[in-house]
């Protein structure tokens, strides 16, 4: 009895190497399967293009990169003109105080009363103005030019309309007081000018001045 057990346990044991065996046998013919699959794929992937094909795919790329080279050039070309023309913008800009503190000095020294009438006073205002103009000229040696505005129609782009003055000589919308002068370097706005404009006199305004007429050429 023993002796037949044995005899199983040597059948089994001989069997079981013979399982594995056959196991990595079917792995061994999977694994070689997914590969030979997987080179069918990179075969058909890496199918060798016509000398034609080629040829055309080579072209678009040069062609490409001429196209990125070229629009490089053109934006360095663009930067390097704005620099050397506006490079001075924010200079020019702050610069424009000078003249404003000119003129409100000018302001200053007109409306001082000790001063009114006097000799001393006529020859600080001739000084400041000799020092305004030739800093106006020193500007528009540079570009730098004062924007023309009084009797102009209002042009968004260049003024700032700040208040309305009722007018009925001047059309609606012409500039007919200066508050603070604007200036442009070359074609670009440094500052808008600020002014004031003409609108013509209200319906009540009118009756008023009518009334006001007729009591006087009673």
């Amino acid at each position: 009895m023993e002796k037949e057990e044995n005899q199983n346990n040597t059948v089994k044991e001989s069997r079981e190497p013979d399982n594995e065996a056959t196991n990595a046998e079917e792995s061994l013919d999977t694994e070689n399967q997914k590969n030979t699959d997987q080179g069918v794929e990179l075969k058909e992937k890496t199918k060798e293009s016509t000398p034609e094909e080629k040829i055309v795919e080579l072209e678009d790329k040069v062609a490409r990169t001429f196209a990125e080279m070229e629009n490089q050039r053109r934006r360095f070309e663009k930067e390097k003109e704005e620099a050397f023309e506006y490079g001075g913008y924010s200079f020019a800009k702050e610069a424009l105080n000078l003249i404003d503190n000119l003129e409100r000095s000018k302001q200053v020294l007109e409306s001082d009363e000790k001063l009114k009438n006097t000799e001393a006073l006529k020859k600080s205002l001739e000084h400041l103005d000799i020092i305004k103009k030739d800093t106006i000229s020193i500007f528009e040696k540079n570009n730098i030019k004062a924007i023309e505005s009084l009797n102009k129609k209002l042009d968004p782009n260049f003024h700032q309309a700040m208040i309305e003055i009722e007018d009925n000589t001047k059309e609606p919308g012409t500039i007919i007081q200066e508050i603070q002068k604007g200036f442009t370097i070359k074609d670009r706005l440094l500052r808008p000018s600020l002014v004031g404009v003409s609108k013509k006199t209200s319906k009540k305004d009118e009756k008023n001045e009518e009334n006001k007429q007729n009591e006087e050429d009673k």
